[in-house]
């Protein structure tokens, strides 16, 4: 296992094939994979974040669409595409485990970015702290990618949901509507990035943990 700054300098972790080319919406968009498009919950003046936005270019093309009061991107390796002038999007590069926002938000999604994150539990509890009251968080957590000792993730699952999130095992996506504050009896133990391919067949990191 390795620590959070030594998982950060990892190639797995800046693995350039997660959504660098993945659009708004179409074959390889976010509302494919989310099932949605992001747009539709946006009205004017509502925020989006975007964890682990990639090239940025969904937050790009909905600037296009929607006159948002914030969209905003978060990605770990500075490999955004050209913003067009207007009222573009805000695109930052920063690790997820360290950055906070100076808003809340209506909208924050996280499109395959916690398999690449070491403590994906506390990752999640920061991205439900920072939404809107109705605000809605969507991510994909691939939970045989959390090791907590026991011996299966259902006790996991159903800590999240006696949380208040909605997890989809089938297509492996937690939600939530709704800040909260997550407190989990999991202590954060290091992460494995040598795990090998997840469902996605790209490489991704394993995360340990111990029960509390």
């Amino acid at each position: 296992m390795i620590d959070e700054d030594t998982l950060l300098g990892s190639a797995v972790v800046a693995n350039n094939a997660m959504n660098r080319e993945r659009q708004l919406t179409g074959a390889n968009s976010y509302a494919k994979e989310l099932g949605f498009d992001p747009v539709d919950l946006l009205g004017e003046n509502s925020a989006w974040l975007d964890l682990c936005c990639g090239s940025g270019r969904a937050l790009i093309q909905a600037a296009t669409r929607v006159r948002a009061a914030a969209l905003v991107g978060v990605d770990l390796v500075d490999a955004f595409d050209p913003v067009p002038g207007g009222a573009p999007p805000e695109l930052i590069c920063a690790p997820l485990l360290s950055w906070t926002p100076n808003r809340t938000f209506d909208l924050i999604t996280c499109v395959h970015g916690l398999h690449y994150v070491g403590d994906k539990l506390a990752a999640l509890g920061r991205a439900a702290s920072w939404l809107s009251p109705g605000g809605r968080l969507v991510a994909d957590l691939d939970l045989s990618a959390i090791d907590t000792g026991e011996p299966t993730t259902r006790r996991l699952a159903s800590r999240l949901r006696a949380a208040g999130f909605t997890y989809d095992a089938r297509r492996r996506r937690i939600s939530r509507t709704g800040p909260a504050v997550l407190n989990l009896p999991y202590v954060y133990l290091g992460a494995d990035d040598r795990a090998g391919p997840n469902y996605t067949g790209q490489p991704a990191v394993r995360s340990h943990y111990r029960v509390a």
